[in-house]
């Protein structure tokens, strides 16, 4: 008997709120982050053009993280219904990033209290793509909550959007090009043609889910004791100060809603580019701000997986499909 597709979301988040990415066990982006940088290597020929050696990247690499995803549901289902639900919750687990969000986060802000800004600085290199090695206090707190309000979008709404619409393998090819994204997704020499077709890829994925991210912010802000009028307001004056057209959204309604300033310099291999303000400053970057900022992300998560469970259970009833 299958079980139903609402249930397998709701264990899935509850699974990775409790456990998270354990660092002992196998984790499906990790894998792709390998196949990406062999691919990377690969495809690098003289006689193929860089974008189009891009689009072949961007390919294979989704395909490969469906396909295998797709395999592997199918084929344990068809051994045993039970463990191939079991596995589905498992994959779909993967795709959520809330509880090590807040873990990888808190780290850096652990060493800042203490004091120790070398640490605190490289544990913030892990979860930023900018230089962060001659960053001041100031900075890290910026930097800190900038990820946690974009990643609310892209680690936790995003994939949870594509896990309702078509599944596990929906979310996980989510996952791998956002991974992309991530690896190859660069305005620099390397990746400006290269990363061109993942980048835009990321940027299609992620367009309803950031602004239903900046909805559900504004709606969790009084809930975590934040300004709903805050939020409201600045996100419809600067969610389009940011380079992405999906990061602002997100970013904006957190910034509003914390009553902060976002954006100002940032280095990125050695090259400092200027990213448009977001918000005002009208209170502090600092510990207050990111424990809102995780209230924000955790109650935004919380509202989403309702959302989710009631579409889930409108769009097919009681049947999951591994597709």
């Amino acid at each position: 008997m299958t079980p139903p597709d609402s249930l397998m979301i709701f264990l899935a988040l509850l699974l990775d709120l409790t456990i998270g990415d354990p660092r002992w066990l196998p984790h499906p982006v990790v894998a792709i982050g390998r196949l990406i940088h062999l691919l990377d290597q690969g495809l690098r020929r003289d006689w193929l053009n860089e974008r189009l050696a891009g689009v072949l990247l961007l390919l294979s690499v989704v395909i490969s993280a469906a396909g295998i995803t797709w395999l592997l549901l199918h084929t344990l289902t068809a051994l045993l219904p039970t463990l191939g639900w079991i596995t589905a919750i498992l994959v779909s687990s993967t795709c959520l990033a809330a509880r090590s969000l807040h873990k990888e986060s808190d780290r850096v802000v652990s060493e800042l209290l203490a004091g120790n800004l070398p640490m605190a600085r490289r544990y913030l290199s892990y979860i930023v793509g900018r230089d962060t090695d001659q960053l001041e206090e100031p900075e890290i707190w910026r930097a800190v909550v900038e990820t946690v309000a974009e990643n609310t979008s892209d680690g936790i709404i995003a994939p949870l959007f594509w896990l309702t619409i078509g599944g596990p393998v929906a979310s996980m090819s989510y996952k791998a090009v956002s991974t992309l994204d991530s690896m190859v997704g660069y305005r620099n020499r390397r990746y400006l043609q290269m990363g061109w077709a993942s980048a835009r890829m990321d940027d299609l994925l992620n367009y309803i889910p950031a602004r239903l991210s900046a909805f559900l912010l504004i709606i969790a802000a009084p809930l975590a004791g934040c300004s709903i009028r805050g939020a409201t307001l600045i996100t419809l004056r600067d969610r389009q100060n940011h380079l992405s057209p999906n990061s602002g959204h997100p970013e904006a309604a957190a910034a509003g809603a914390l009553g902060v300033r976002l954006g100002g310099s940032a280095s990125y291999s050695g090259i400092v580019s200027w990213k448009e303000y977001i918000g005002d400053q009208l209170q502090p970057l600092d510990e207050r701000a990111y424990r809102n900022m995780i209230k924000l992300m955790y109650i935004s998560t919380l509202l989403m997986a309702i959302v989710c469970m009631i579409v889930a259970f409108c769009l097919r009833g009681f049947r999951v499909p591994f597709i």
